[in-house]
């Protein structure tokens, strides 16, 4: 929104003028504040602040302001007109249109009825909104991408691109059409045309706008925030940097995504728009959920936020096992269910709410939205078929998708429903449920890696499980430490138990090659991939009864403590020695007193190494930081010292 006529000479020092000009809005708002303590009434002050602040992106104080000069100026129509606007970037709707109703001067009538549009837009009046796009001139450029926005709503995705590439032709290159293109290849699921759209936006923002600091943050270079200046939204930045992020979220690059995030140009936190709280709390989750909990209840306090705030903030706590906190929220925001929860997904997060206190009811849910959604993969199974027998290439395209985004609401009810079995350690049964869904699942690789457990965990399987643990660690097998410790853990166990010690062997020299490697690279990272294989391995021979080279096995993977001792290695660690202590106790076995002394040794090493190695991951909403000095591998390394000592001297 350009106003030309809200900056003029006047009272107001040079000082003020060069602060809007340098878009320095914050600066200019705290001046112009202390001289209008004297005189509220003035009117150029009053438009400069109203126009700091609207330019700042905080529209309700600029709606109060150019609702005052209404009062004073009602014959400068602009100013009604501005006022609407401000109330419009502010989601009070039904006050803007109000005042777009008292706009009757012939010359704003063209912008007067864009902004009821864009009114009825933000009220999802869809249909007013498109009878007002309707009649705007044919041949104004706004038209298409009025039309290509409501299009998009509409979920007709490739012919919103359509519009928003006309209009990109008759404006010329315009950050923010060149998103809405990137949004639309988004859903489209053409995310490398997404990427290259978002690539332009952010190769012009740094090559214009170096002033912006993209990236510095990454880099750990220490910037001030750049604020939310008029420039920072024209280059359309923020909103493409929280697109890519999600599209590297969405391809399973959490590291890229978090990049992005941090890439964007720096900001202070309460700075922030909704948009990038939400990607912030989402991608962060794993290092710091607390927070991320804080930001997600924090954006539902707000209007507008995030459509995907409510369903993410819900999933999020049943993940967590939270769920009394998820029941909260549902009965708390029911009247927004409607709105931002698919039928699928409230019936979903129904399932898993009960999934502790009622297992068999909540299996029944998920068994019949599993039956729901079997038929509807069956059907669009047929339906690819015909497309290609008719050699539709574009049918096959599109309903292939369908196929796709089907398929990836049916795996997590598929997990949610083994997940019940699983808890009882009913492994047979968890089987029996992948083994119907095999026709769907057998390419999916949440699907693989899950039937490779249960076929593990049931300890007659290995030769099975290893045929499903193989494609998934030789998929990655370059870079062998981005697989999971423990699915190379099983996959070596798997080996030992069907007598092909090689591949083990073999298997074992590569994460001990790449270790060294990373270790060279970053000589202060801890790296546990060896260790926990190591400690899996001796795990194994300390369960089938051969405690003395199991446990051999579990104190050389330790070496050295200051770099393998950590929360999960001292969990498989302490298991076995638990183990020793409770068959020597009863006296169903005994070791040689070498072996006593070596696990002592062992643990007085622990007890030195791990003051601040925790023994548990603290739940995100919970304090336990009464017991913090219980909850370390010193206190429990001393434990079993203690208990070690008793049974030597017996």
């Amino acid at each position: 929104m350009y106003q030309g006529s809200a900056i003029k000479d006047g009272e107001y020092t040079k000082t003020v003028y060069s602060m809007i000009k340098e878009q320095r809005y914050i600066d200019a708002i705290q001046v112009l504040n202390g001289i209008l303590e004297t005189n509220r009434n003035s009117r150029a002050g009053l438009s400069l602040l109203a126009y700091s602040y609207f330019h700042s992106q905080d529209f309700v104080n600029a709606a109060n302001c150019y609702e005052q000069l209404t009062l004073l100026l009602p014959e400068h129509v602009e100013y009604r007109l501005y006022y609407a606007q401000a109330l419009h970037q502010a989601c009070l709707y039904q006050e803007a249109m109000k005042v777009t109703a008292q706009i009757e001067h012939p010359d704003f009538q063209a912008r007067v009825t864009k902004l009821k549009a864009a009114i009825r837009y933000g009220e999802e009046d869809l249909a007013g909104a498109k009878s007002l796009v309707d009649s705007c001139p044919s041949d104004d450029p706004d038209t298409d991408v009025n039309l290509g926005c409501l299009l998009f709503k509409e979920g007709r995705y490739e012919d919103a691109l359509q519009k928003f590439t006309v209009a990109q032709q008759m404006l010329g290159y315009t950050p923010h059409l060149s998103y809405n293109a990137a949004l639309c290849c988004y859903r489209l699921h053409e995310y490398t045309s997404a990427l290259k759209h978002i690539a332009d936006i952010i190769e012009r923002g740094i090559r214009e706008h170096p002033e912006l600091s993209v990236g510095m943050a990454t880099e750990g270079i220490e910037v001030r925030s750049v604020g939310n200046t008029l420039t920072l939204h024209d280059t359309a930045l923020i909103e493409a940097f929280n697109l890519k992020a999600a599209i590297e979220y969405q391809l399973k690059n959490y590291e890229a995504a978090r990049e992005a995030l941090t890439d964007m140009p720096p900001r202070a936190e309460e700075e922030l728009d909704a948009v990038t709280l939400h990607n912030q709390a989402l991608m962060n989750m794993d290092s710091r959920a607390s927070e991320g909990f804080e930001k997600l209840q924090f954006l539902l306090q707000q209007n507008p936020f995030p459509p995907e705030t409510l369903a993410n903030l819900l999933l999020l706590y049943c993940q967590y096992e939270y769920h009394h906190l998820a029941a909260d929220v549902l009965a708390d925001y029911q009247h927004l269910t409607p709105k931002y929860l698919s039928t699928y997904l409230y019936d979903f997060l129904d399932a898993l709410m009960l999934q502790h206190s009622a297992p068999e009811e909540a299996y029944r849910k998920l068994d019949d939205i599993a039956s729901r959604h079997t038929e509807a993969l069956r059907k669009l199974t047929k339906r690819v078929q015909e497309a290609r027998q008719n050699h539709d290439d574009e049918a096959v395209k599109r309903v292939v998708t369908e196929y796709e985004d089907t398929l990836e609401r049916y795996i997590p009810v598929l997990m949610a429903q083994a997940r019940i079995y699983w808890d009882r350690e009913n492994y047979a049964q968890v089987e029996k449920i992948f083994r119907k869904s095999v026709e769907f699942c057998n390419d999916n690789d949440t699907w693989k890696l899950n039937v490779a457990h249960v076929l593990f965990m049931q300890e007659t399987k290995f030769k099975e499980a290893t045929g499903f643990y193989e494609p998934i660690v030789k998929k990655h097998y370059d870079n062998i430490l981005n697989v999971s410790a423990v699915v190379l853990a099983n996959l070596c166990v798997s080996y030992i138990m069907t007598s092909q010690n090689e591949e083990a062997e073999e298997m074992m020299r590569k994460i001990e090659k790449e270790e060294e490697q990373l270790s060279f690279e970053e000589p202060d990272k801890k790296l546990f991939h060896l260790c926990i294989v190591n400690l899996v391995i001796g795990t194994l021979y300390c369960s089938k009864g051969n405690f003395e080279f199991g446990i051999s096995r579990v104190i050389k993977s330790l070496e050295p403590y200051h770099k393998k001792l950590g929360t999960d290695t001292w969990f498989y660690a302490k298991r076995c020695f638990l183990s020793l202590i409770e068959n020597l106790a009863k006296h169903m076995m005994v070791v040689r007193d070498s072996v006593i002394q070596d696990c002592i040794q062992f643990l007085e090493q622990c007890e030195a190494h791990g003051r601040d190695v925790p023994t548990i991951v603290e739940a995100p909403l919970e304090d336990l930081s009464v017991y913090q000095g219980r909850k370390t591998v010193t206190y429990e390394a001393r434990l079993l010292k203690a208990l070690m000592l008793r049974l030597q001297m017996y």
